[in-house]
């Protein structure tokens, strides 16, 4: 919306006004068996089966994060991650979709013009956004916004995607040196590429997306997500919700991949659980794992290392929400030293999350990794997901060092990778 316009903002009515959160970890947790059932079809797809695509359509799950303006619920960070977990619990490749897809409602509504937001929620506010904002495409300038063409790997849910956020570089022109770009482009106008083939959470959808000279207007723009001073974008002025105002935005999205290793992690436990109640030992003296004492420690430390991960997460996301208000009510800055600071706690969490699957795996005897078997997908689900750069705790602890003693990351050093988990 332009700054001559004086029409009044729409608004667009939430589909159930006054869900709370409560309600929203419940539809999810009544989702776990639903989804387990569903795990190898979702596996076998390589994507949400459609019947899963209309049960978190109906829950509003992707309206955790949105503004009520825009007909979201306007809820916050733990109960987006709450969600996530319940949902990986059932599915570790639907809590991954899920995760990469519902947490940029909040990129959207933070960072980008109160025009784009108009224009991409539209008159439903029907927002399903995945992306990779490395900028791997060429965006031509036009009349009016840029032609874009180019692919993005690991697009995870583009099959069901309304939009996708997607990185691209402004061609050196007329003497003006060269520049990266955030766009949002319209799904219905791109191409998917099916070239996921990997170990573990296949049923992601992780694929390439491909735009051939699509047009994406200007007010569908923002310089790079890894240039763009994060604390004056166009986003920051339109709603009032700390949330939108102050939150950061890498320590929000590592939280999507987190909660999955947790909800994860705590699907392999209920695996592990009914083993150990129902199977003998392999070795002397053969007897029930439930009456073995080294069983009962097993079990009582994937517990540990489940429940202080999780607890501690939402702990982490609480600090969030917290450091959001007192940024807009108190002057004290959510830095971005804090933001990196989140960002290391919530990568050791995931750790936990896989030293528990490990540990289950490595005691639960060689039958539950059979081709096919529950655990077996929960184990490979986790070994990919282990593999993601926003679990890599040794490059951002190095950069959280870098900015702590010496102020500054460079774009483009390994501290950079961190920061294109979308």
């Amino acid at each position: 919306m332009s700054t001559t316009d004086r029409r009044p903002p729409p608004q667009i009515a939430p589909p159930e006004p006054g869900v709370t959160s409560e309600q929203m970890v419940q539809r999810a947790r009544d989702l776990v068996p639903v989804l387990r059932e569903r795990q190898e079809e979702c596996e076998t797809l390589g994507r949400l089966p459609d019947a899963t695509v209309r049960d978190f359509l109906d829950a509003g799950f992707y309206r955790i994060l949105q503004p009520r303006r825009f007909g979201g619920y306007e809820l916050d960070l733990p109960t987006f991650s709450a969600v996530a977990m319940e949902l990986a619990r059932g599915c570790p490749s639907s809590g991954w979709t899920y995760a990469l897809v519902g947490g940029h409602q909040h990129m959207l509504s933070a960072f980008f013009s109160e025009e784009c937001q108009v224009d991409v929620y539209g008159p439903a506010g029907d927002v399903r956004m995945p992306g990779n904002v490395r900028p791997l495409a060429v965006a031509t300038p036009v009349e009016g916004g840029y032609r874009i063409t180019g692919a993005w790997d690991y697009v995870s849910g583009c099959d069901s995607a309304t939009h996708y956020v997607v990185g691209a570089q402004v061609p050196e022109q007329g003497g003006e040196p060269a520049r990266l770009l955030t766009a949002i482009a319209d799904a219905a106008t791109c191409s998917i590429v099916d070239n996921w083939d990997v170990l573990g959470l296949k049923g992601t959808g992780s694929k390439r997306v491909v735009a051939e000279d699509v047009f994406v207007p200007e007010h569908r723009t923002l310089p790079s997500l890894f240039e763009l001073d994060l604390r004056n974008a166009p986003g920051r002025h339109v709603h009032e919700n700390p949330l939108y105002v102050a939150g950061g935005l890498f320590s929000l999205l590592f939280s999507e991949i987190t909660a999955v290793a947790i909800g994860t992690a705590r699907g392999a436990l209920d695996v592990y659980e009914q083993t150990v109640a129902t199977r003998s030992t392999t070795v002397l003296p053969i007897m029930p794992m439930k009456d073995h004492p080294d069983y009962h420690r097993f079990y009582g430390e994937a517990v540990q290392l489940i429940d202080v991960a999780e607890g501690a997460l939402l702990a982490f996301d609480r600090d969030y929400m917290e450091w959001s208000r007192r940024d807009v009510e108190e002057g004290i800055p959510f830095s971005l030293e804090l933001e990196h600071r989140l960002g290391l706690r919530k990568q050791l969490c995931s750790k936990l999350a896989s030293d528990a699957v490990d540990l289950m795996t490595r005691t639960g005897a060689s039958n539950a990794m059979k081709g096919g078997s529950m655990m077996q997908r929960y184990r490979r689900d986790m070994t990919m997901l282990m593999t993601h750069n926003t679990v890599q705790a040794e490059l951002a602890a190095g950069a959280f060092g870098r900015l702590h003693f010496q102020g500054t990351i460079e774009i483009g050093t390994p501290d950079s990778v961190q920061m294109t988990a979308v």
